[in-house]
């Protein structure tokens, strides 16, 4: 038989670890409005650093965490930000402001696929992946990435030698048909092996 008490409790957690799951974006949404209207100005204080340093006590790089997290969610993915989402997401999958900042970097690195991207992207808002987690997909889709290149940049390199080669061989096949000093039967071999040649880098 279920012990309703248990239940009560059991539910009473999970309601209370989303909302210290969630808060992070209440706190967010609030730290930007004061670091954009500079209102910690008018309670006395310099910067903004040393407002959440002295008057809520976060360090500076949580702070700053905190409001890059927040405004990305902001720009990039509004409707993740929708209470009605959160109301629906399952707790273990609401992500950290630690884990949102590390896919706004992903965002900008332009070695990253958008498949790539998005695969972390659903790691972060869809599956709550925590921050180690992240780094450790974005530093294993930048490393496949990595592999990649050498391939993609001989493939470049030979783009390139064989658009040199065909400049090249057009210009002396025009020469020689002026000059007539090459038989028809080589320059239709010629020609063939510039058709070839465009298919390759077409």
């Amino acid at each position: 038989m279920v012990d309703i008490d248990s239940e009560s409790i059991r539910g009473q957690i999970l309601a209370n670890a989303k909302g210290f799951k969630t808060s992070w974006i209440s706190l967010g949404q609030a730290l930007y409005t004061v670091w954009k209207d500079k209102m910690y100005k008018e309670w006395g204080y310099e910067t903004f650093e040393t407002y959440t340093a002295k008057e809520i006590g976060i360090r500076k790089d949580t702070a700053i965490k905190l409001l890059r997290s927040y405004s990305f969610l902001e720009k990039e993915e509004p409707l993740y930000l929708k209470k009605d989402y959160n109301d629906v997401a399952e707790t273990a999958k609401v992500p950290t402001y630690q884990s949102v900042d590390v896919l706004r970097l992903a965002r900008d690195k332009k070695d990253l696929s958008r498949e790539d991207y998005s695969s972390i992207k659903k790691g972060v808002l869809e599956m709550g992946k925590d921050e180690q987690t992240v780094k450790k997909d974005l530093t294993s889709f930048m490393k496949q990435r990595q592999e990649l290149e050498p391939e993609e940049a001989w493939q470049k390199r030979k783009a390139t030698l064989v658009r040199r080669f065909l400049t090249t061989l057009k210009s002396l096949m025009s020469e020689a048909k002026r000059s007539n000093m090459i038989s028809v039967a080589t320059l239709k071999d010629t020609d063939q092996l510039v058709s070839k040649l465009e298919t390759e880098i077409s």
